[in-house]
C-alpha cells in the first residue's frame, strides 16, 4: 500500500449517501408527469464503464458487497426498533432478474427480518375476496422488510393485457367496466399512501430488460442444460404481448409514482448493475428514516447491573 493509500480517509457515510443519491435520481420516478418508459435506457450502467464491462463489474460487485453490509446493519437496526416495515415491490418482463436480484441484495439480511412472498394465478379462496385481499395478508411486520416478487399490480397489467382473465373475478358484471383500470390504479395508489402514513415504507421496482435482452436469456434457458427447468413456452407466447405490457407498465407507473412510494425504473440488460442499484435504493431508504437501536431508561440500566454482578459471582 502506498503513501497515498495510507493518508486516504474513509469516506463519510454522508458522502456515501450523497453518491447514491447522485447513481439513482436518474431512475427515480416520484411523479407520473411527462412519465415515459421509452424514455429509460435498458441497457444503461451509470457511468460504469461500458467498453471494459469486466472492469465495471469488479468494481461493481465491491461496492455491492459493500452495500449488503451496510443493508444488513441498517436492517438490525430497523428490527430493534420495531417501528417502521419496508415493502419492495418487484415488478418486470419475464427473465429480467428479478429473483436472482432478491437473493443477491438480500444475502446478508438476517432471514429473521426479511420475508418474501411470490404471488401464482389466485386461488379459489382468494378469488372470493377484493382484489387487494391476499396482499394485503402478506405485508410486513413492523421491524421487517417485505419483498413482493410480483404484487398486486399485476392485477392492472396482466389481467389488462389478458381481459379475459377479469371474467373469472367474481366482480358484479356492472363493475367491469372500461374504468375498471383507472379504479384499481387509484385504490393502489392510495392503498400506499395508506401504508406510508402507517409506518409501512414502499418501494417499487420495476427491472426495465430490453426485447432484445430478454430473447437472449431465453435462448441460454435452451441451450444451457442447467438452465432448461427455468424455460417455460409461455414465456415465449407472453413475449408476444410485449408492446401490450409495455403500455401497461407505462400507465401504471404513472398513476401510481409519487414521492412516498416512488418507483425505480432501474436498468436489467446488465444484472450486475441492477442490483448494484437495487440495492442502493433499499439503503438510502431506510437510511432516511434514522433508525436508531431502543435506549435503555435508569431502571433497565440497574437491572442490567445486577444482572451483571449475578453472573460475575457465579464460581
Amino acid at each position: 500500500m502506498g503513501k497515498n493509500d495510507k493518508d486516504k480517509k474513509p469516506a463519510k457515510r454522508s458522502d456515501k449517501l450523497a453518491e447514491i443519491e447522485k447513481l439513482l435520481k436518474n431512475y427515480r420516478v416520484e411523479s407520473g408527469k411527462n412519465f415515459r418508459l421509452k424514455d429509460f435506457d435498458a441497457g444503461s450502467t451509470a457511468g460504469y464503464p461500458q467498453k471494459r464491462k469486466e472492469e465495471g463489474k469488479e468494481e461493481a460487485d465491491t461496492i455491492l458487497s459493500r452495500g449488503v453490509e451496510w443493508l444488513a446493519e441498517l436492517q438490525d437496526r430497523l428490527y430493534a426498533q420495531d417501528r417502521y416495515a419496508l415493502l419492495c415491490i418487484f415488478q418486470a418482463m419475464d427473465a429480467a432478474g428479478k429473483d436472482g436480484t432478491i437473493k443477491h441484495v438480500m444475502s446478508g439480511v438476517n432471514p429473521q427480518g426479511c420475508q418474501v412472498y411470490s404471488f401464482k394465478q389466485p386461488s379459489f379462496e382468494e378469488l372470493d375476496h377484493d382484489f387487494m385481499w391476499r396482499y394485503q395478508r402478506c405485508l410486513p411486520e413492523r421491524g421487517r422488510i417485505g419483498i413482493f416478487n410480483r404484487s398486486y399490480y399485476e392485477e392492472v397489467l396482466v389481467v389488462r393485457v389478458h381481459n379475459e382473465i377479469l371474467a373469472a373475478h367474481k366482480l358484479p358484471e356492472k363493475l367491469k367496466t372500461k374504468a375498471i383500470w383507472d379504479e384499481r390504479l387509484e385504490d393502489m395508489a392510495a392503498f400506499e399512501k395508506y401504508l406510508s402514513r402507517n409506518g409501512i415504507m414502499v418501494l417499487k421496482f420495476f427491472l426495465n430488460v430490453s426485447k432484445a435482452e430478454q430473447k437472449k436469456r431465453f435462448l441460454a434457458r435452451i441451450d444451457i442444460p442447467k438452465k432448461n427447468w427455468k424455460f417455460s413456452s409461455a414465456d415465449v407466447i407472453e413475449r408476444g404481448y410485449w408492446n401490450d405490457y409495455q403500455k401497461a407498465y407505462e400507465e401504471a407507473i404513472k398513476a401510481t409514482a409519487s414521492k412516498e412510494a416512488p418507483w425505480y425504473i432501474i436498468p436489467a440488460d446488465n444484472k450486475w448493475f441492477t442490483r448494484l442499484a437495487v440495492i442502493a435504493a433499499i439503503v438510502h431508504k431506510l437510511e432516511s428514516l434514522d433508525l436508531q437501536y431502543p435506549e435503555v431508561d435508569k431502571k433497565q440500566k440497574a437491572e442490567l447491573e445486577k444482572a451483571k454482578t449475578l453472573l460475575l459471582s457465579e464460581k
